[in-house]
């Protein structure tokens, strides 16, 4: 081989290594925008292109959301919304999931409530949010309520069509084997599913959360939604801008929940990425 083409050979790297560098410099990618965004952000309300008093600043918000840690609530309140959020939407996720895979024993069954369950998922539930509040209080009950109707049927939906999508020669194959409906059920139709209700955990948890700050918003004691509702009504708006800030990053923590989840549920089923 000549000397020129021996240099130019192309040094083939591991599938994992390729997709290790690109994790990590994505990570980097991630963090180097998020400098730009707060370094402009800052830059810009200093040299007054942006209102200070609507917009706020970095600096600020982190001396106001210090100040709401060391005096004020905001710990509880992340608690509180935290943990409703995530009640409701294991809550939620598992019931649908649950209720959809109940559809593949009966397909009477499933005829006659799948138009139903539509038709419920095309409710506005956030617009029943305020009669959630009245019939279970303005407590914690009302907002895990309120994640769970946010995400059930959005589960229920990913699970069924999983079940329409179980290979029926398969079954039949299993089932002249001798093996009982339940094993079916088990060993195919479980695993089947898996992968579509798994690829809707990042919707259901951003819908929870969704959930609970309207029921926060309508009438509560404590949480992020409360929390932002009452500094908008005396026109702090720094402390709203806490509040944001530390749902977008409540968001980013539960959305890497989700990711953790799925490469748990999909362990062995995908390669490693």
């Amino acid at each position: 081989m000549p000397e020129k083409l021996k240099n130019k050979e192309m040094i083939i790297e591991d599938p994992s290594v390729e997709q290790t560098k690109l994790r990590r410099r994505a990570f980097a990618g991630q963090i180097l925008v998020g400098v730009i965004i707060v370094f402009f952000w800052e830059f810009l309300t200093r040299i007054g292109w942006l209102d200070s008093y609507y917009w706020s600043s970095p600096s600020t918000i982190v001396r106001t959301g210090w100040t709401a840690i060391t005096q004020g609530t905001l710990l509880q309140d992340l608690a509180y919304t935290s943990g409703s959020t995530i009640l409701g939407f294991i809550l939620g996720t598992a019931g649908g999931y649950l209720l959809g895979l109940s559809f593949w024993w009966s397909a009477l069954y499933s005829r006659i409530f799948e138009p139903y369950m539509i038709a419920f998922n095309a409710i506005p539930k956030l617009a029943l949010a305020p009669v959630l509040v009245i019939m279970f209080g303005i407590g914690f009950d009302s907002k895990v309520i309120l994640a769970f109707l946010m995400t059930i049927i959005v589960a229920a939906i990913a699970a069924y069509s999983g079940v329409q999508n179980v290979d029926p020669d398969l079954e039949k194959m299993l089932v002249s084997l001798g093996a009982k409906r339940r094993h079916v059920f088990m060993k195919v139709v479980v695993p089947t599913t898996i992968p579509w209700i798994v690829s809707i955990l990042k919707i259901n948890i951003s819908l929870a959360l969704a959930g609970t700050i309207v029921g926060e918003f309508i009438s509560s004691r404590q949480g992020i939604g409360r929390m932002i509702l009452y500094a908008g009504q005396v026109l702090n708006i720094d402390l709203v801008w806490v509040g944001v800030v530390v749902l977008s990053l409540l968001s980013i923590v539960m959305y890497l929940g989700t990711v953790w989840l799925e490469r748990v549920l999909m362990k062995g089923r995908t390669p490693k990425s």
